[in-house]
């Protein structure tokens, strides 16, 4: 299977087409996943549509290597986790994909990086080895070619005299939660044209805010309409975005699914809340089909919300504001 074609998938069809092909070599070599479905399905030649197919358990990424027999490891990509707990481990095959994925899903949401000065304020995700996102906006910064763009770690003074100089340059800011509200508490921006992309999480720094509370703060600080999101975690390759009011949008090789928390079988239909589950056709060599331990409710145009999480679930990285 060629996995280009996969990056140009235009309708639902070729979505199911490639999610059945994808389901059934993955069944045939990753072990991890066989035994999974085999304790769920009788007959996996029944399935004819992607809603169907089983769903692995992020958890799994904690405890198994979860990778087709017939892939070798280039990279390892790890979680941040909390103190004492495990981390997933998601084993990268290819990272042309994983490369391929998240540039043009760039290039759909936002254009070419070259338009734009790339600033990255992850410290904590820098402190961490093995970071996907770290990984991603690097390559994002090499793409913009522009000298301007770069990390910043704890240095809060320089990135906002940073700011201040390109005020009226096309900027991106991919921005940790915790360092985002860091700065609007110090500090007071006019940045009307800045896109501020939260990647989620206080990282155990801050007490978790409601998505709504957290976007008026910053709009009112940096002085700007709207917060931008990114919906995205170690285990996949694919990520969601979101321009506005937490309503994110996936990318055509990436579908989300609301599955019933009392029945994980039973996928919801619209604006009814529960568990959100991932098909990400980029992760071909380790597992496309991931029940989330994230809370969350679709809109009937095919975007969806994040609500917050499973009590039980660890505190991570990515998108989980309870609202």
């Amino acid at each position: 299977m060629q996995i280009k074609r996969i990056f140009d998938i235009k309708t639902d069809a070729e979505f199911n087409d490639f999610a059945i092909k994808i389901f059934h070599f993955q069944y045939s070599n990753n072990p991890v996943y066989q035994e999974f479905v085999d304790f769920h399905l009788s007959n996996i030649n029944r399935i004819d549509h992607y809603s169907q197919i089983p769903f692995l358990p992020i958890e799994f990424f904690k405890i198994h290597k979860v990778l087709c027999t017939n892939s070798e490891t280039e990279k390892i990509f790890t979680s941040s986790g909390t103190t004492g707990s495990k981390v997933s481990r998601h084993y990268i095959s290819n990272l042309n994909i994983y490369e391929q994925s998240f540039s043009t899903c760039f290039k759909l949401f936002y254009g070419d990086p070259e338009q734009y000065i790339i600033l990255a304020l992850l410290p904590s995700y820098l402190e961490q080895k093995g970071s996907s996102l770290i990984y991603m906006v690097e390559k994002l910064i090499e793409q913009s070619k522009n000298k301007d763009s770069g990390f910043y770690l704890n240095n809060y003074d320089e990135l906002v005299e940073k700011l201040k100089v390109l005020r009226y340059k096309k900027i991106i800011l991919f921005g940790v939660t915790y360092a985002l509200l860091d700065i609007a508490e110090n500090f007071e921006l006019e940045m009307a044209d800045l896109i501020i992309l939260e990647t989620g999480g206080m990282k155990g720094r801050r007490k978790e805010l409601i998505r709504e509370d957290l976007h008026k703060i910053l709009c009112n600080k940096f002085h700007v309409q709207n917060i931008h999101s990114e919906y995205g975690m170690t285990e996949l390759l694919s990520q969601a975005y979101s321009k506005e009011k937490g309503i994110f949008k996936t990318p055509p090789w990436m579908k989300i699914l609301i599955r019933d928390t009392n029945d994980p079988k039973t996928i919801l239909g619209s604006e009814i809340s529960g568990g959100i589950n991932v098909i990400d056709l980029a992760n071909m060599h380790s597992c496309s089909f991931i029940a989330t331990q994230d809370l969350g409710k679709m809109k009937p145009n095919g975007t969806f919300e994040v609500l917050g999480r499973f009590d039980e679930s660890d505190i991570r990285g990515c998108n989980l504001l309870v609202e």
